[in-house]
């Protein structure tokens, strides 16, 4: 009888502890940092599409152009207001079981975003990197 309980204990206190999940392809600290930062907002520009199936792109320029250059986006009117802190999210997204994806939008502190553009044209740089 001892032993029968001794086992139950046993099996009891194993399933119930505390195990390491696997990996789910994402680094830990990528997670933590999904909000940026990116400068106030001073001006913008629209440039069209070079062709009818190309997209609007508007260029923001923020106080911190110095560092992360105009800063491209879709969209063909731009509703920040100078003045507005302006920063960059990102967003993992995960249709499927094995893959995902970043999103990236420049949004304010209000409700005005958009999605930005995956290649920041001004520098010549991915814009996941300014994450790393």
């Amino acid at each position: 009888m001892k032993k029968l309980l001794f086992l139950l204990i046993l099996a009891l206190t194993v399933s119930c502890g505390s195990s390491k999940k696997a990996s789910t392809g994402i680094a830990e600290d990528e997670l933590i940092i999904t909000r940026k930062y990116v400068g106030v907002f001073m001006d913008y520009r629209h440039t069209g599409p070079e062709n009818y199936d190309g997209p609007n792109i508007i260029w923001v320029k923020t106080s911190m152009e110095d560092m992360y250059g105009k800063i491209s986006a879709y969209g063909k009117k731009c509703e920040f207001s100078e003045g507005d802190r302006l920063y960059l999210r990102r967003t993992f997204y995960s249709p499927g079981i094995v893959s995902g994806y970043w999103v990236y939008t420049l949004e304010n502190d209000s409700s005005v975003s958009y999605r930005a553009t995956d290649l920041q044209h001004d520098r010549e740089v991915f814009i996941k990197t300014w994450f790393e």
